[in-house]
């Protein structure tokens, strides 16, 4: 296989994992509003309170990641939800991640920072609005 083939794909993988990385990641903020696709394991977190603000950040952000609109500052934002959920609740449990739940937090918190700086590939509203001029290049 020659590296234009991989070249040619990149872009196009890049909208894939965006997709299926905002659907998961907007499943979690869909538990612990609506208890869907199964009731959140410490129960509903109390209106306004960080757990709350972070499922809405989990159901909004999701939502806009997976469509590809404003990917960069919602990925921004995104990440930082996920660097902030690890240092205050995961970390002081314990200093590895895979004993302290915090795993896919810090893989949330990459994934997010990566499409901060690649942008959300061709698949998204964002290319679409770019190409009829619609967008500021920073978004």
């Amino acid at each position: 296989m020659d590296s234009t083939y991989g070249a040619a794909w990149a872009p196009r993988v890049l909208s894939v994992v965006r997709i299926v990385a905002a659907l998961i990641f907007l499943l979690h903020g869909t538990q612990k509003l609506f208890g869907f696709p199964a009731p959140p394991p410490n129960g509903f977190p109390a209106v306004f309170s960080l757990l709350w603000i972070g499922a809405i950040l989990e159901l909004v952000g999701g939502l806009l990641l997976m469509a590809g609109l404003f990917t960069r500052p919602v990925a921004f934002i995104l990440s930082g939800e996920m660097a902030v959920a690890y240092w205050m609740f995961h970390a002081p449990r314990n200093l590895y991640p895979t004993l302290n739940g915090g795993d896919a937090a810090i893989l949330y918190c990459f994934i997010f920072l990566y499409f901060v700086f690649a942008g959300p590939g061709p698949w998204s509203l964002d290319a679409k609005l770019r190409r009829d001029g619609k967008l500021p290049a920073w978004a």
